[in-house]
């Protein structure tokens, strides 16, 4: 064995001989996983989600949809970008298959042209709106947010699109309306997995009118610089980044108004596990695990350490307000 000495018989390494913490760090946790059984497991998971980003080809870029820069405050995080390749390869499209991998392979079925989304119930102008009217009624933004799921992983995307408020202005809810309900398409032809018994189709979600018409809440039209991808709500969704992932109902085709507060698809299926609210909030675990961390997708290797989730997702300052006085473990 050679042993390098110096003057004073050790001589310092070079920042290449020396083995980074955090793979030091992998090496101690593998160890750990072995003694338990676990390792195959996680080797399993992790290496599946690797495959699939890299499986899932590009195929070009879509059409260019560019934003100005958003004046909204706390529109604009200042967190590392998820890649592209990760955000439209890993996603909850249940319409294209229960598989994390399903709506990027599946969705290309999908049509978006044409498009029209209805306008009704309590409000004053009720309408339908084709897609072309609707990207005309606000000033496009890029907004770059944080998005959560219940599920406990997370992403940071540059989405493309207006506050939702624009569009509720110009239809004029009436002054009964205290929410707003969002329905998806579900269309058997175009969509696999709709009729599946998973959820009650269509998917439809809602907000409080206040919810609906605070600044951070986007009607998003696209990503990362271009029109959204199939599989991630094409061709026009909501985007409410202080609310679990599974609140921003995807390829809205109506948007009603109502004064009841709307039976929403996830709170139907299991009420017990989706309230209604389903605000971020590490202090109320899902019953089945806890909501304390969360993985960033992209940092997410085998040994790569969980992030603590933030109360509203990090967005606590611009709409903690909105339920102030509420009970946060029963309106969860």
């Amino acid at each position: 064995m050679l042993i390098k000495t110096g003057r004073d018989g050790y001589i310092h390494p070079t920042s290449s001989e020396i083995t980074p913490q955090a793979v030091y760090r992998q090496r101690r946790e593998m160890l750990r996983l072995l003694a338990t059984g676990a390792a195959g497991a996680a080797l399993a998971s992790w290496a599946g989600r690797e495959a699939l980003a890299q499986s899932v080809q590009r195929p070009g870029k879509l059409a260019a949809l560019a934003g100005q820069k958003s004046s909204v405050a706390g529109a604009v995080t200042m967190e590392k970008v998820t890649e592209y390749k990760d955000a439209s390869s890993y996603n909850n499209y249940y319409e294209f298959g229960t598989d994390k991998g399903d709506p990027a392979h599946n969705a290309h079925t999908l049509k978006t042209t044409p498009w029209t989304v209805e306008v009704d119930g309590l409000v004053k102008k009720p309408g339908k709106y084709a897609l072309d009217d609707l990207l005309k009624l606000g000033a496009q933004e890029e907004r770059i947010y944080r998005l959560r799921c219940v599920e406990g992983w997370s992403m940071v995307i540059p989405w493309v699109g207006y506050s939702l408020a624009q569009l509720l202005e110009k239809v004029e809810p009436q002054p009964g309306a205290k929410f707003v309900e969002f329905h998806t398409l579900a269309d058997p032809k175009t969509m696999p997995f709709v009729g599946s018994r998973v959820l009650d189709w269509p998917y439809v979600e809602g907000l409080r009118m206040d919810e609906a018409l605070h600044p951070l809440t986007l009607l998003a039209f696209g990503m990362y610089g271009e029109v959204l991808p199939n599989q991630n709500g094409a061709p026009v969704r909501l985007v409410v980044p202080w609310k679990y992932g599974f609140k921003s109902a995807k390829s809205l085709v109506r948007v009603r108004f109502t004064d009841k507060e709307p039976k929403t698809a996830w709170n139907k299926a299991a009420a017990n596990e989706y309230g209604f609210y389903s605000n971020v909030n590490p202090n109320v675990d899902h019953p089945r695990w806890s909501q304390a961390t969360e993985r960033r997708i992209g940092e997410d290797g085998l040994f790569a350490k969980k992030r603590k989730t933030l109360m509203f997702n990090g967005y606590e300052a611009q709409v903690g307000q909105l339920y102030a006085g509420m009970d946060l473990k029963k309106n969860y």
